[in-house]
């Protein structure tokens, strides 16, 4: 049995959802999910991510060897991968070294809060084709509140994220997170987004449905 190089990114793998459409970026798209998160998010609907801080580990090659079933599918409809989680970023030198496998018109995207270094937003603004940044909320009082992190970073990376790909290869989705902010403020959230030059915004709505009583976050479907 071979074994990867000592220097080859090993990804976390939570697991692999087929032929999304609509979801994830435009055309068929497979979700690669991987574990870990800086963010400790009150509503975060992957808590099995923050229980389980390690996937099974994999290698660019083999993460290739077990998507290119659907190429097809990918390049008659513009999709291909979205890496999700948890935190993608966390992870970019693996979407570097996978991209590096994947035919050149596959589309390899990547959802984030961005709340990584900066030589992460580096690595990955040169491998991947579009990023949906989860911004949470602008407002440093109530991201810490809903996150437990500080807006700066994102913000700090939404910047040179917009400098290093430009505008057009970023969605940011925008919620109203009820607790934490209102329609007013989400309304605020996107103008300030606008006015920095961002177009294609996600406004939308979290739905707590089942809130526990046992101190645990509510569950969002």
């Amino acid at each position: 049995m071979s074994h990867p190089a000592p220097d080859t990114p090993l990804y976390p793998l939570l697991g692999i959802a087929r032929h999304r459409i609509g979801i994830d970026g435009n055309g068929v798209t497979t979700l690669v999910a991987g574990a870990g998160c800086p963010l400790q998010c009150r509503f975060c609907i992957n808590q099995e991510i923050l229980r389980n801080k390690s996937g099974s580990m994999i290698t660019p090659q083999g993460l290739f060897e077990r998507v290119q079933i659907d190429d097809l599918y990918f390049r008659a409809t513009g999709g291909g991968v979205t890496f999700g989680g948890g935190e993608s970023l966390l992870h970019a030198a693996f979407i570097r070294d996978f991209r590096s496998l994947c035919p050149s018109d596959w589309k390899i995207r990547a959802e984030t809060s961005l709340a990584v270094p900066k030589e992460n937003v580096r690595i990955a603004a040169a491998a991947v084709d579009e990023f949906i940044v989860d911004c949470k909320d602008p407002d440093p009082v109530r991201y810490s509140a809903y996150t437990g992190g500080d807006v700066s970073l994102m913000m700090d990376n939404l910047h040179l994220l917009q400098d290093l790909v430009g505008p057009q290869r970023i969605i940011v989705r925008v919620p109203l997170i009820p607790g934490f902010n209102t329609v007013s403020d989400r309304d605020d959230n996107a103008r300030l987004l606008r006015d920095m030059g961002f177009e294609k915004l996600d406004l939308f709505e979290y739905v707590t449905s089942k809130i526990s009583h046992n101190g645990d976050s509510p569950q969002i479907y």
